[in-house]
């Protein structure tokens, strides 16, 4: 099957262009799919653990009928369990946020199809804007008010990290109450450390995810935000926001003062030039 690309307009680079960013395309979707492959490993690993660490308390339980020998053995157990629960929800948001660098170059790689191919703009579902609304977009969160509530509780309980920090509250719950039973509290002292133990990792593990969920904005800089891609009416040429915009991108900084006319904007600085020193070809 072929795989040449037929040039676009009159760019000659068009097409080795295209190739090019295909290429990186499908390097970044492959990637994707090995971040997802190995959160989805990492869950397994834990659920293992943690239902072979069940299995075996169960036919120690059943032989010492839940006597200190039991204890001795579930405290452990149930710790190694609990760590491998925190480093199973550190490395998913992790995953969660390289998961986001690989969408805000998908989109900024859609961003640069559109610039040479404009009609195509109608036809993207994904978002080829770089801000955290882009990335929201081809993640498929239309709604872009739900910004606001990311890293919310109820957001965090929906997640992957956020149902198995419920389970790793839990077991510290377990743990809690094996050590007031080892230490010979009351059925009341043994509720309470169990419940505090619970509700200690589950507080410390939802600061810590509301803290890399609400992170994420503030790692990347936007280069293709929407704001600064407005196209004007009718015609999809950049206007000169996306114009200042390039120039920013090409390392040049400050323009010098318009005069009275100004026609179009520069395609080589992002600088407004007059009708009078008007370049072959510019954004108007």
């Amino acid at each position: 099957m072929s795989i040449e690309i037929p040039p676009a307009g009159s760019d000659p680079r068009a097409a080795s262009k295209l190739q090019i960013l295909a290429t990186e395309h499908w390097s970044l979707l492959a990637t994707r799919s090995m971040t997802f492959s190995e959160a989805m490993s990492r869950v397994t690993i834990f659920l293992a653990i943690l239902s072979g660490a069940m299995i075996a308390l169960a036919l120690v339980a059943q032989a010492d009928r839940f006597s200190t020998t039991f204890i001795s053995i579930a405290i452990p157990m149930l710790a190694i369990v609990l760590f491998t629960g925190v480093a199973t929800i550190r490395r998913l948001m992790a995953l969660n946020r390289d998961d986001f660098r690989w969408v805000i170059g998908m989109n900024r790689i859609r961003h640069a199809y559109i610039e040479l191919h404009p009609e195509l703009e109608a036809h993207f579902i994904a978002s080829p804007y770089d801000d955290l609304p882009g990335a929201l977009q081809t993640l498929g969160i239309d709604d872009i008010s739900a910004v606001g509530r990311l890293g919310s509780a109820l957001h965090l309980l929906q997640t992957l990290p956020g149902m198995l920090t419920v389970i790793v509250a839990a077991v510290a719950g377990a743990i809690g109450a094996l050590g007031a039973v080892a230490l010979g509290m009351p059925r009341v002292g043994m509720a309470l450390v169990a419940a505090a133990a619970f509700v200690v990792v589950l507080v410390a593990m939802g600061v810590s995810g509301n803290a890399s969920v609400t992170g994420v904005p503030r790692f990347w800089s936007p280069d293709f935000p929407r704001h600064a891609a407005r196209f004007a009416s009718g015609s999809h040429e950049p206007t000169l926001a996306a114009a200042a915009l390039a120039a920013r991108r090409r390392g040049r900084s400050g323009c010098p003062p318009s005069a009275p006319g100004v026609g179009c904007v520069s395609l080589d600085t992002g600088c407004p030039v007059t009708s009078a020193s008007r370049r072959l070809g510019c954004w108007r």
